[in-house]
């Protein structure tokens, strides 16, 4: 089990950090849970405790950072609605249109 805790834990924390420009750090959260559940069976055995306690406390540090990492991307994506929603009038949306539409004859 703690070898298992420190694979999850690295894997996590791998995840969670590089992740997140690609919105997967909920993937090294989840990993995260893992590293946290075998780390804490993992220190049962007393020959494997430095492992156990090293993945325990990587995924402890890649489920906090994935969380963290989630909620901002999820903050990001909201912002960014609100305000390309309201950012733009039906007259730029236009323009926008005639100026894609102009592009296109260009290419024909």
């Amino acid at each position: 089990m703690a070898t298992a805790a420190l694979v999850c834990g690295i894997i996590a924390l791998v995840i969670s950090t590089c992740g997140s420009a690609a919105n997967l750090a909920w993937v090294g959260s989840v990993c995260g849970i893992l590293g946290i559940v075998f780390g804490a069976l993992g220190q049962k055995d007393p020959n494997n405790k430095g492992k156990a306690k090293a993945g325990l406390i990587m995924s402890i540090i890649a489920l906090t950072w994935g969380i963290i990492a989630t909620i901002v991307c999820v903050a990001c994506i909201g912002g960014a609605a609100a305000i390309g929603g309201s950012a733009l009038s039906e007259t730029d949306l236009s323009s926008i249109s005639d100026w894609f539409s102009s592009i296109l004859e260009n290419f024909n």
